[in-house]
Parts: C-alpha cells; sequence; structure tokens
C-alpha cells in the first residue's frame, strides 16, 4: 500500500525542485514518470506527435503549478494533467472529425446514462469532480473501481484492461455494463438530472 495514499519520498524530491525552480524537477519527472504520461495522452491521442506535444504541455503546466500547488500523490497530479490537455487537444481535432479515437468509444458507452453523446460527455466532466461520482467509486470493489477508472479515466481499451488485471475481456465488459447501470441508479436515486 506504501505509496498509493501520499506521495513517496522520491516524489517529495522531486516537488522541491520545482519549489526550488530547478530544472532538474522537469528531467527527473521525465525520467520516473515520461512513459507513464504518455500513455495517459496515447490512450487519448492517437498520433506520437500530438502525445508528445501533450507530455511537453502537461510538463509545462506542471512547472506553471508547482509552487503554489503541493500535490498529495504526484502520480496522480500528473495523469490529471495530461489528461486534461489531451482531452482539450482532441475536442479540437474532433471538431472537424467526430467520433474518433478511444475518447469516443468510451463516451459512447456512457450512453447508456443519456441518449446525447454530448451531454454524456458534460456529464463525465462534472461526475469527475463531484460528491456523487466519489461516493459511487467507494460502493465498488477494488477491481470493479480499478476497472472503471482504467477504462473511463484512462480510456484503456477492454483489452489492455482484461490482459493488465488478467481477466477475459468478457469479465471486464460485464464489470463496465453494471458499473454504468449502478452509477446511473446512484444518479436517480440522487435526484441528478443529467440529460437537461
Amino acid at each position: 500500500m506504501k505509496g498509493l495514499f501520499k506521495t513517496n519520498m522520491e516524489d517529495e524530491k522531486i516537488i522541491e525542485l520545482f519549489f526550488e525552480r530547478s530544472e532538474n524537477a522537469i528531467t527527473r519527472t521525465q525520467e520516473k514518470y515520461g512513459a507513464y504520461m504518455r500513455t495517459v495522452a496515447g490512450n487519448i491521442l492517437v498520433d506520437e506527435e500530438d502525445v508528445s506535444e501533450c507530455v511537453n504541455d502537461a510538463l509545462l503546466a506542471v512547472w506553471n503549478a508547482i509552487p503554489p500547488a503541493r500535490p498529495a500523490i504526484f502520480r496522480t497530479y500528473l495523469a490529471k494533467i495530461v489528461r486534461n490537455i489531451a482531452i482539450s487537444r482532441w475536442r479540437k481535432q474532433s471538431a472537424q472529425m467526430r467520433g474518433s479515437g478511444r475518447i469516443a468509444e468510451a463516451l459512447d458507452e456512457l450512453g447508456d446514462l443519456s441518449d446525447d453523446a454530448d451531454a454524456a460527455e458534460a456529464l463525465v466532466e462534472r461526475l469527475a469532480l463531484s460528491d456523487i461520482f466519489s461516493r459511487y467509486l467507494r460502493t465498488l470493489n477494488k477491481t470493479e473501481r480499478t476497472v472503471f477508472i482504467k477504462r473511463y479515466w484512462l480510456f484503456m481499451t477492454v483489452r489492455e484492461i482484461a490482459e493488465e488485471l488478467h481477466l477475459s475481456e468478457s469479465n471486464v465488459k460485464v464489470m463496465l455494463h453494471r458499473s454504468r447501470a449502478g452509477l446511473k441508479e446512484q444518479l436517480i436515486q440522487e435526484g441528478f438530472n443529467y440529460d437537461k
């Protein structure tokens, strides 16, 4: 469990380098988390050049945010920043070609929550910060929660999730279906009107 709930000592040293405004902070971040950041961006964007630019933009955003920010979990902080930048880039690109890539596929799955794809996309953004979403995730067992987050936060494919967690693809699909149904029920119980 070490490192799951707070930043580890190595990450603390990297964060201190950011506070000291040392360029080594960027170098150390790239060494430790560069591949991870590329994976997060690559799950959203197709083009390798876009992925590289996204990671570079994320590193600049981290440089500009720390200080004053002091992330509790550095890896998660990086993932959130690179994910948001990748989604913004994807939106710009998909304005011309709507419905391409992994993110569109994942959002289509969330169509169970609403008949409108744009409403489902807006719902994901609102849920990412909502108390309802956080409480719902805590009701899932560890495997279900991991599968849900890997699919709808990191936009991994069903096959990638199955391989990484040593599950069958059909098992992953069933978990995702049940989780979406459970989330919809939770939203209804909470009186959340996501169709408007």
